[in-house]
């Protein structure tokens, strides 16, 4: 997601601009020591920008119990995240993949969401995992706070609370939707791939509310996670 460069900001610092922004591109989970070895940093300096991104809602942090030592921190992008204090925004991804779909032979939306779902591939994390957490995880790095929606039949929906990519969706849903619907189908194709797409229903980019409706697959594991006590 793009990130404002507001002088008050926590982002104005460089250093927790750039950790923001690594674990935006890695879309998973990563351990502080990965992060200072990926930006060349000492661990140390590495945990106290993170802990003050912690402490913004910019980032979550899950500890690790290990057999020996001390626990180990893993993190990622909080769903809630507000960079530069607004809804967060992708304008510049977004650019670049609109590009990719319309410069294809016969942009007509077949053509782009079949772009979107080779997108979608592209961004799913490789790593193991829970497939609900991944997913779940990608969305959020990508802008769109995430809820998860429990139904008794055991399926599971995503309220998108924020669409980052507002203003292009106003000019063309068409586009834009459906180059998001194939990237849906696209990360489900990688990380669960027995997981069906039953509804994707676009709401106005500026209300929010999209859903992104599943079944089968990570679904009974997303409804036990939203059922979980906060």
């Amino acid at each position: 997601m793009d990130i404002p460069r507001r002088p008050d900001d926590v982002l104005a610092q460089p250093t927790r601009a750039s950790l923001f922004s690594l674990l935006g591109e890695l879309r998973r989970p990563a351990g502080t020591e990965e992060l200072a070895d990926r930006l060349d940093l000492h661990p140390n300096g590495v945990r106290v920008h993170l802990e003050r991104l912690h402490e913004a809602g910019l980032v979550e942090r899950e500890r690790i119990r290990q057999a020996r030592g001390r626990p180990r921190d893993m993190w990622t992008i909080a769903p809630d995240a507000r960079p530069g204090g607004a809804a967060p925004s992708g304008y510049e991804q977004l650019g670049r993949w609109l590009a990719r779909a319309l410069s294809s032979s016969g942009s007509g939306s077949r053509k782009v969401e079949a772009t979107g779902r080779e997108i979608g591939r592209e961004l799913a994390p490789a790593r193991d995992g829970p497939a609900e957490e991944r997913m779940h995880g990608v969305l959020a790095s990508l802008g769109f706070q995430p809820r998860r929606e429990a139904s008794s039949a055991g399926t599971v929906t995503y309220r998108l609370c924020n669409c980052p990519y507002r203003d292009a969706a106003s000019e063309s849903p068409e586009v834009v939707c459906g180059l998001h619907r194939g990237m849906t189908r696209g990360l489900l194709d990688v990380i669960a791939p027995t997981t069906k797409l039953t509804g994707f229903v676009p709401n106005d980019p500026y209300q929010a509310g999209c859903r992104i409706e599943l079944a089968g697959g990570l679904a009974p594991e997303g409804s036990s996670r939203q059922r979980e006590p906060a």
